[in-house]
């Protein structure tokens, strides 16, 4: 622990502490560690930074054989720090392996989070994901919250207990340095380097073309993050000022939506009306409803019928796009 460097300290205090204010703080910071060098260096200097303050989950997915023993290694580092440890054992469903790993994952962190009163969870996504993550993103044509990458500050999925991220600043190689200097030996998992999996093939792209600067692509993707805040703030407004709840039959509420914003607020909007209806639609369906809503036309989604019309708007004297929700109508077979 002696060993571990004063400038990669002071950083991630100051990460830590703009991500999760020490007068926000209630219950320990729950450490997600996997064993790897990443997660261990988040685990080394997290405990020099909070002691007495943390707590850590290991997670065996199921899926390799030598899970077993790296759940036992990161359990032998909190045993000799004194901090801690859970283990906790997932079923992966079929599908994306990588995507099913992490949605269990990180189910298990929201069970045990409620469990053990964890006041947030912090993981330890660092400069290298993040640029990973990006490249990926633009290579399959995602929008900007998609662009926006691994965020610094959020909450765990259906839940109010915040997910930070403290080592976004970080490069993978010094994290690896740091736990080798405090004398701990990583896990290796052999999924890493597997070229099956669109993340190995953009890091070994990352690693053969040094013109590509992680640091600078996982800088854009934060510059991206700020933007899409930005456009969330707007989207906040246009439900609040332009979204009316109306009275309708025994079906329950319909909606009115003012819709004369640019299209990327309108898909935010569509998005939270259609949730309001009890339903869960992917940002292109919106899009693309909002498409056909804006050239006139019905669009269906969600189970929710979204009819276009243009109206006067009293207060203001102007016409403006106007678009209404309700609920569809059973179909009809004959």
């Amino acid at each position: 622990m002696d060993a571990l460097d004063p400038a990669l300290i002071a950083r991630f205090t100051e990460a830590v502490d703009e991500l999760w204010p020490p007068d926000d703080r209630e219950g320990p910071l729950g450490l997600a560690v996997s064993g790897g060098g990443d997660s261990l260096a988040l685990l080394l200097l997290a405990a020099r930074v909070l002691p007495g303050e943390i707590a850590v989950l290991s997670v065996d997915h199921g899926l390799r054989p030598e899970a077993a023993s790296e759940v036992a290694l990161v359990k032998s580092v909190c045993e000799a720090l004194a901090v801690p440890f859970t283990s906790a054992q997932v079923t992966v469903g079929a599908g994306n392996l990588q995507a099913k790993a992490r949605d269990a994952r990180y189910a298990a962190l929201c069970h045990w989070t409620d469990e053990h009163g964890i006041g947030a969870v912090a993981t330890a996504h660092h400069a290298d994901d993040q640029a990973e993550t990006l490249l990926m993103r633009l290579a399959r044509g995602s929008g900007l919250a998609g662009l926006a990458g691994v965020r610094r500050w959020s909450h765990l999925p259906d839940s109010e207990t915040p997910l930070i991220r403290p080592l976004l600043w970080a490069r993978k190689a010094e994290l690896e340095a740091l736990v080798k200097a405090a004398g701990v030996t990583p896990a290796i998992d052999p999924s890493n380097a597997n070229p099956a999996f669109d993340r190995v093939r953009v890091r070994d792209h990352l690693a053969a073309h040094d013109w590509l600067d992680a640091e600078a692509l996982s800088a854009s993707a934060g510059h991206l993050a700020e933007g899409w805040r930005a456009l969330e703030w707007y989207a906040e407004i246009d439900w609040e000022e332009m979204v009316t709840a109306e009275q309708g039959d025994s079906a329950g509420p319909t909606y009115r939506y003012y819709a004369n914003v640019p299209r990327v607020i309108q898909i935010e909007t569509l998005c939270r009306i259609i949730e309001e209806f009890g339903g869960r639609v992917s940002r292109g369906e919106a899009g693309r409803a909002a498409d056909r809503l804006w050239r006139g036309q019905n669009a269906s989604l969600g189970g929710v019928l979204a009819v276009p019309g243009i109206e006067k708007v009293a207060k203001i004297g102007v016409e403006m796009r106007v678009w209404r929700f309700s609920p569809e109508p059973p179909r009809t077979s004959h």
